[in-house]
């Protein structure tokens, strides 16, 4: 790559370059456009959308020439403009010999060649066309920068940023209270359950004895039995098929008491940790309610609401409920921000029996009329704390007065603070409650956690070395840091030097998140550096590692994030970089790590002399806020470099 730009393409040479050619039309000119640098993602089609060269540059990390409708470029200005920036990189060799008119491309398909000689460094220049990725100098093309001044149109990347409390506290402002006490509301099901002979003919005795087997605890009044089984659990056919076919063996503890709960059409807190199996949990109650309500009718809203925090806790439930719910033909959508609106508009004017929404952009298509809430009737909130943490509550409670105040109200949590215990008695009626797990903050026990005192110099060290430990198994590796920032620069360092890394933060368009999950789960790109937008209702199958390179905010986020290995029963690893900055809440983590029978470092001992147990969170403590936000100027320019080392070699 790093031969003289004066050495001459042959035409052998142009023509196996042909395969590379893009055509996008743009207005009345079909114009040639080629992806530059190291690696060439080929394929088949010759003409593709605008989009898709986006989305493989920014996969590859490549710079490329973007082009519309509004812009009709003659063919040879877009690489006669390439060559001029060649000049001013290398003015002295950057020269270009026209070839014989053989071809209607050769001009095009010299320079072409031409660019590829160069070395990766090409795409450091100070274009003044618009390349997409990340750059070496830093910053997001379509990104957000941080602060007031923000990022800068060529690199650098803005800090910090802070939410438009503004803008967060106006969501909702158009929508109507309803007055339910004049309101003539119809009769409506919600009663489905018929105890299994095996569930009643055991002694209050063997269900104490299990419920203390699976750490299960209940509160209220005539609280249901829980079950051992899918079958005593009473799903139809139509749903006992689709669990069979997903080889689940047996329910988790979570599933045990829940159902019968929700099937019995009673208000439900359920607490209990990441990846216990909640979303089945109220999923498969959801789809009896629903096949037992009128069908809709045109101009209906949805039977059954499910709130998320995050985008990616949408989709995943989402997922779930297109599973169970494609057998009796139950429709669902996702509606959140961050993707277009004219799909998710279009799901909501058609019908769908189950909404899974986030709650700004559901409040959103509520105010201007695209959905209502008239026929719900079963609701659930899920990770309700993680949504008050958020700052949702005043956004949550505009929805929910849109609802009838008969409804079904389901509300599962991780955690049991304060905040979430007045949301649930404000909205649930005669409610009854459980709680799986310990009721202290617990890490899961199939989670090998290992602690390191370290300082902020060699984090980056011990990173390299645990990757390199963990290369040979072929294992996810899910890495969390603090900031945008961070995740960005380490991704870029672990790219440079050859792993197969991508990140996933706030400041991504929707597109390229999904893209990018998508690649983590196939594992062709198995390291993903995540801030905490990601640490909850991101359901990745076979993620064998965690690496907490920032120590979270508090040790409530640190068990989220390490939640994300050791699902389902499987054994995982989780390796936490510990810092003095962290010491306040050093206390709190000794607790957790020797409540796991865990290795306690002899320097975090010490730590908690120093450090005391303030600053952290317990599992029933308070809240958090809502921060690092969106803020400041674009970023910059530029591409990843890419390497020949790490998972798979070459990639």
């Amino acid at each position: 790559m790093g031969t003289s730009l004066t050495q001459e393409a042959s035409l052998k040479e142009v023509d196996n370059l042909r395969k590379q050619i893009y055509h996008i039309k743009g207005g009345d000119r079909d114009i040639p456009i080629v992806v530059v640098g190291t690696k060439l993602d080929l394929v088949n089609e010759r003409e593709v959308q605008q989009g898709t060269i986006t989305n493989l540059a920014t996969r590859w990390g490549l710079p490329f020439y973007e082009t519309s409708a509004k812009k009709n470029w003659h063919v040879t200005e877009v690489f006669e403009d390439l060559l001029r920036q060649m000049r001013r990189k290398y003015p002295k060799q950057a020269t270009i010999k026209k070839p014989s008119k053989k071809s209607p491309h050769c001009v095009v398909m010299t320079a072409i060649v031409l660019a590829l000689y160069v070395s990766w460094d090409i795409i450091q220049w100070n274009t003044p066309h618009s390349f997409n990725g990340y750059s070496n100098g830093g910053g997001y093309r379509n990104g957000y920068g941080g602060g007031a001044s923000g990022g800068g149109s060529h690199g650098g990347y803005g800090g910090g940023g802070g939410w438009n409390d503004d803008k967060m506290g106006s969501l909702g402002g158009g929508l109507k209270a309803v007055d339910w006490s004049r309101q003539k509301l119809p009769h409506f099901e919600k009663n489905f359950y018929l105890e299994d002979k095996r569930v009643s003919s055991r002694s209050d005795r063997e269900i104490e004895d299990f419920r203390r087997s699976k750490e299960i605890r209940v509160q209220g009044r005539n609280v249901p039995r829980p079950v051992t089984s899918f079958e005593e659990a009473g799903f139809p056919d139509y749903i006992m098929s689709t669990i069979r076919a997903q080889g689940f063996s047996a329910p988790t503890p979570i599933q045990c008491q829940a159902w019968p709960m929700a099937l019995s059409g009673r208000d439900v807190i359920a607490i209990a940790q990441t990846g216990s199996g909640k979303t089945i949990s109220f999923a498969l109650p959801a789809m009896l309610h629903i096949n037992a309500q009128p069908l809709l009718e045109p101009g209906d809203g949805p039977i059954a609401l499910v709130l998320a925090p995050t985008r990616e806790l949408a989709v995943q439930i989402q997922q779930e409920c297109s599973k169970f719910g494609s057998n009796s033909r139950i429709r669902n959508t996702a509606i959140y921000g961050g993707a277009p609106k004219g799909p998710q508009i279009r799901d909501l004017q058609r019908g769908v029996e189950i909404v899974i929404a986030t709650p700004g952009r559901l409040i959103d298509m509520l105010e201007t009329g695209k959905t209502n809430l008239r026929r719900v009737t079963y609701l659930v909130m899920d990770e309700a704390d993680r949504m008050l943490d958020m700052g949702f509550e005043p956004q949550i409670r505009k929805i929910v007065g849109q609802i009838r105040p008969d409804r079904q109200t389901l509300m599962f949590s991780a955690t049991w603070p304060k905040d979430v215990q007045k949301l649930a008695n404000d909205f649930l009626r005669d409610m009854i409650q459980c709680n799986i797990g310990s009721m202290e903050l617990t890490a899961n026990h199939n989670i090998t956690q290992i602690v390191e005192v370290c300082s902020d110099f060699e984090k980056r060290n011990k990173l390299i070395n645990h990757l390199e430990k963990i290369a040979s198994e072929d294992a996810k590796v899910l890495i969390f840091v603090a900031t945008k920032r961070v995740a960005d620069d380490i991704t870029k360092y672990l790219r440079q030097d050859g792993w197969p890394a991508l990140a996933i933060h706030g400041d991504k368009e929707q597109r390229e998140r999904d893209w990018v999950l998508g690649e983590f789960k196939a594992s062709r790109s198995p390291i993903l550096i995540a801030t905490d937008v990601a640490s909850r209702g991101l359901d990745v199958k076979d993620v064998g590692y965690v690496i907490n390179y920032d120590f979270p905010n508090n040790c409530e986020d640190y068990i989220h994030r390490i939640g994300r290995t050791g699902r389902a029963g499987m054994k995982g690893t989780s390796y936490t970089y510990f810092t003095t900055e962290n010491a306040k809440q050093a206390r709190e983590l000794v607790g957790i790590l020797r409540e796991a029978k865990a290795n306690v470092p002899p320097q975090l001992e010490e730590m908690t002399m120093i450090g005391g147990g303030g600053g952290g969170r317990s599992r029933y403590g308070g809240g958090g806020g809502r921060g690092g936000g969106r803020g400041g100027g674009r970023g910059g320019r530029g591409g990843y470099g890419g390497g020949d080392q790490g998972w798979g070699g070459r990639w």
